[in-house]
């Protein structure tokens, strides 16, 4: 049994090796993750997993959706078989990292001022790590999770998880058989609100929309007059598109934060103007920001080979994020702003997620973070981005992210994810062990 103190938290410390350890053995493995089917390391990090998986009991899978493209999941046995199963999840892939800008190898894994540096380390193989130290934890221990547990790798979530937990949901649903809730990244991060130490729970996710616009017009020579011309209403219509300013729309986890963040700061909400509850958040606001409205950016146009050629075709590129219940509003204003000239087509698309901010397991996370942070605080958000809580969602699974990490007050957590010199403080991965142990309500196996 892990030792703990006189309020009842776990003793700090005791996770910090094995944490530390499992962590960096993960960021050693390169599981670049280049897009479309390119990709490389995969099968050596799900096969690392389900070692420790098996030895766990926990019987692992490792589920390759094409040649190299793994994936691993396992399950361990609760003690309440009542209960619906809460699925652990994270991936395993990463985003590239260009050694020449780091001050580090990316895949070194070096630990430096008690950071372990490396492509991965927040983004998410050290929140990987805390999942299977305190499954491992568990078992050493002879103790249960109240719940069925099915701890999930998947690969391919920086592309879209196409050939991961897409595939999955859609090919394999036997293995999440029994879940209702899941929990993953990349909420559980802390932020100074107010001047309180702030959790970040996250409950939502904006939805994806990746747009291809067609614009068709006669071609012809560049010297001539020409009114039908595909280049100037493709320019007309991401101009328009591009300068849309979407109003203020706000669902109930982005509600409830503005209220929240309002009570904290000691003033009365005002839903037309939140700037100062955004400013107020902190570094979250990098997460935040952009959860309060619908958004649309033109990402790339493509017409035309030569000066004096007027092309037939002018196409561009389109990334629009959905807030929940919005998707079709959203998708009807574009083709608006895009005019009848334009035609708008998914490339990609994932619907906006909101899971309810009650009940019994987001009493259990605000209750371990009341045990191992007292006097911290925990607050709803969104995330402006998607996770694999996106597909397995289409499951009837509530996501929630919250791996909890108790961070410095000068770390900014957002700019880690896919950025340079990526790093995780130790004492933070050994927090997130202990606060996600209470999560799991363990009790001694009996059998």
């Amino acid at each position: 049994m892990a030792e703990h103190t006189d309020n009842g938290a776990i003793t700090p410390g005791i996770f910090r090796d094995r944490v530390a350890r499992i962590t960096r053995d993960l960021i050693q493995i390169d599981t670049t993750n280049y897009g479309g089917n390119d990709s490389r390391g995969e099968p050596d990090a799900a096969s690392y997993c389900a070692r420790l998986m098996d030895a766990m009991g926990m019987q692992p899978e490792i589920v390759e959706s094409e040649p190299g493209r793994a994936s691993v999941v396992g399950r361990m046995k609760g003690w309440d078989a009542a209960a619906p199963a809460l699925i652990l999840h994270g991936h395993i892939d990463v985003v590239p990292a260009d050694a020449a800008e780091w001050s580090v190898d990316p895949f070194g894994a070096e630990v430096i001022d008690d950071m372990i540096y490396g492509r991965g380390a927040a983004d998410m193989k050290g929140m990987d790590a805390i999942m299977l130290t305190a499954l491992e934890h568990l078992h050493a221990t002879g103790q249960q999770p109240r719940r069925d547990i099915i701890l999930a790798f998947f690969g391919d979530e920086e592309a879209g998880g196409v050939y991961g937990s897409e595939w999955l949901v859609a090919n394999r649903p036997d293995l999440f058989a029994g879940a209702s809730e899941a929990i993953s990244e990349v909420g559980g991060f802390t932020a100074t609100v107010a001047g309180k130490r702030a959790y970040f729970l996250q409950t939502a996710e904006k939805g994806i929309a990746w747009l291809n616009l067609t614009a068709t017009g006669a071609p012809g020579h560049g010297s001539s007059q020409h009114k039908d011309n595909a280049v100037t209403k493709m320019a007309d219509a991401i101009s328009s598109i591009g300068h849309h300013e979407w109003p203020l729309h706000y669902t109930a986890t982005t509600r409830q934060l503005m209220e929240e963040v309002s009570e904290l700061m000691g003033v009365a909400f005002d839903e037309r103007d939140p700037s100062a509850q955004l400013e107020a958040i902190g570094s979250a606001v990098t997460f935040v920001g952009s959860t309060l409205s619908n958004s649309s950016n033109p990402t790339g146009l493509t017409s035309g080979y030569k000066h004096n050629v007027i092309p037939g075709k002018a196409e561009a590129t389109l990334d629009a994020r959905p807030l929940p219940g919005q998707d079709e509003h959203l998708l009807e204003t574009i083709r608006e702003l895009a005019g009848d000239d334009v035609e708008v087509t998914y490339e990609h698309g994932r619907q906006a997620i909101e899971a309810p901010y009650s009940g019994p397991l987001v009493e259990a996370m605000i209750d371990a973070i009341a045990t191992e942070d007292p006097g911290a605080v925990v607050l709803p958000f969104m995330m402006s981005g998607g996770t694999d809580n996106n597909p397995l969602a289409r499951l009837g699974i509530a996501g929630y992210g919250f791996i909890p990490l108790q961070l410095p007050p000068d770390l900014e957590f957002p700019k880690l994810f896919h950025g340079i010199d990526e790093r995780m403080p130790i004492n933070s991965l050994d927090f997130g062990v202990r606060a996600l142990l209470r999560i799991l309500e363990p009790a001694t196996n009996a059998s």
